[in-house]
Parts: structure tokens; C-alpha cells; sequence
């Protein structure tokens, strides 16, 4: 074996120990059918790296900071995002397994195995569904929309990022309970399997927080024009994070959604800013 061809089998091997540890741990953050699911992958891993572990005749060590990152995305953003990152992974590792196959004899056995674990991820992540994203997008984009067309408008109208702040707050406020109460009485009034007290829940949270993070740069900024600024790229930071979250767990386009969501957002915040000047314009306020 040319040391080049060696070199490729031992980052193999190390990736086959990584995706071992990876799958190992998550699989405690599960439980039932999705735990021996995990657990049986986790195995295979092991074994495919023992397998290239007999080309190399090398011993490595797990990608740790990988390994490490994975379980956190488990624990903090569910364990749906977690496997569908894995599955990923997955799928380039099996073209990469391909295109070695030639000279590689032990890569063509662990492609296959490696394509029965993409099957095996996509029936487990059928049960893991993502039941009240509609909710958390409900309170997202109100959020967003409302309250950077709000802020936008009171920022030329006041002037006074602390006055634009606290009126924001309240009305951010008022308008979380009021999208939580109608959250639930939507979700009680569909046959949809979901729970209203939950669904309101994530709605309102979701809703709370983003109301936080656009009424921040209000707070430690002197200048409201600055602070406006600061919250309408905070908003599409916002907008990103939950974007590519929902891409990768839903299996969604990430630029289309994005671009949508930016859109309106960003659209409403310029027509409120106008609607401000106007009506500062026309009644003559000045505070």
C-alpha cells in the first residue's frame, strides 16, 4: 500500500471511531426503538473501524471537539437536528468510500454499510418529529415582523433608543400573551394531536425572545439610529440560526426560506421607518 493510500485509510479509520462515540453517546439521550437503533449504528462503526484499523495496523483516537459538539447539538437543539447533521456525513462518506473502492478492498464493504445506516437514520428520524416548529415559527416571525417595523418606526418618531426600548418592550410583551392565547386556542380548536398548553408554550417563548434580542442594541446603544441598525441585523442573524435549524431537521431549502423570511421582515422595518418620518412630519412631534 502506497503511504498516500495508508494516510487516506487512517482518516477513515479515525472518522469510523468518531461517528462510533458520536452515535454511542446520543443514543443515552434517546430511549426505546431509537436507543437500539443508535446503539446497533454505534457497533457498526466500531467494527468499520476496526476494519481499517487492519489496513493501517495504526491505532487512533477519536475527533474529541467532533464528538463533543455533536452531544451538545443533541442535548440543546433536539436530537432530530443532531442525526440529520450525522446523515450528512453519512452520505459523503459513502462517496468518499466509493471513490477509493478501486484500491481499497475494504471500502466498498463499509459503503454498503454505511448506505443501510442512512436507511436505518431515516426510519428512526420518522418518529422523532418535529411537532410544534409551526408554533415556534409562529412566534418567530410575528416577532420579527412586528417588532422591526415597530421599532423601526419608533426610532424615527422618538429618537430616544431608552424611550424605544421600553415601548417596545411592552408592546412586545402584550403581543407575546396575545400570539400564546391565540396559539392555543388554534391548536384546540385542531384535531392535530398536539398539546395547546405546549403549543402556546413555544409560541410565547419564542416569541419573548426574539422581543429580547431586537430591544437589546435599544438598551446599550446612545444613538437610536445606531441601535436600529444593530437590531435589524440582529433579526437576520436571528432569521439564519432558525433558518438553517429548520433546513436541516425539516429537510428544507435553506436560501429560499431565508431570503423569504429577510424579506418581509426587512420590508415592513423600512415601511414603518417611513411611516415615523411621515407622521413625525405631518403632527408636528417632536420629544
Amino acid at each position: 500500500m502506497k503511504d498516500h493510500q495508508r494516510e487516506r485509510a487512517r482518516q477513515y479509520q479515525r472518522n469510523e471511531l468518531t461517528e462510533h462515540e458520536i452515535y454511542r453517546r446520543l443514543a443515552r439521550l434517546s430511549g426505546g426503538h431509537n436507543r437500539q437503533v443508535l446503539e446497533a449504528i454505534a457497533a457498526d462503526e466500531l467494527r468499520h473501524h476496526e476494519e481499517w484499523r487492519k489496513v493501517t495496523g495504526q491505532e487512533v483516537k477519536p475527533r474529541w471537539p467532533t464528538v463533543m459538539l455533536f452531544v451538545a447539538l443533541g442535548r440543546l437543539l433536539g436530537l432530530t437536528f443532531a442525526l440529520k447533521l450525522m446523515e450528512k456525513g453519512e452520505r459523503y462518506a459513502q462517496g468518499e468510500y466509493g471513490r477509493v473502492a478501486a484500491q481499497l478492498s475494504a471500502a466498498e464493504v463499509v459503503r454498503r454499510e454505511e448506505e443501510a445506516h442512512e436507511a436505518s437514520l431515516l426510519e428512526l428520524l420518522k418518529e422523532e418529529h418535529l411537532h410544534y416548529v409551526g408554533a415556534i415559527v409562529l412566534g418567530l416571525n410575528d416577532a420579527l415582523v412586528e417588532l422591526t417595523g415597530g421599532l423601526a418606526g419608533l426610532t424615527l418618531a422618538l429618537r430616544r433608543p431608552r424611550l424605544v426600548a421600553l415601548s417596545g418592550l411592552v408592546v412586545g410583551l402584550a403581543a407575546a400573551m396575545s400570539m400564546a392565547a391565540s396559539a392555543y386556542l388554534a391548536t384546540k380548536a385542531e384535531a392535530g394531536g398536539k398539546e395547546p398548553l405546549r403549543s402556546s408554550a413555544y409560541t410565547g417563548v419564542a416569541y419573548v425572545i426574539t422581543v429580547a434580542v431586537l430591544i437589546v442594541p435599544f438598551i446599550i446603544n446612545h444613538s437610536a439610529l445606531v441601535a436600529l441598525a444593530c437590531s435589524l441585523a440582529a433579526s437576520v442573524l436571528v432569521i439564519a440560526a432558525f433558518t438553517f435549524y429548520t433546513a436541516v431537521a425539516l429537510d428544507r431549502p435553506f436560501g429560499r426560506q431565508f431570503l423569504e423570511m429577510a424579506g418581509i421582515s426587512l420590508g415592513v422595518a423600512i415601511a414603518s421607518f417611513a411611516v415615523g418620518y411621515l407622521a413625525r412630519s405631518v403632527l408636528g412631534v417632536e420629544v
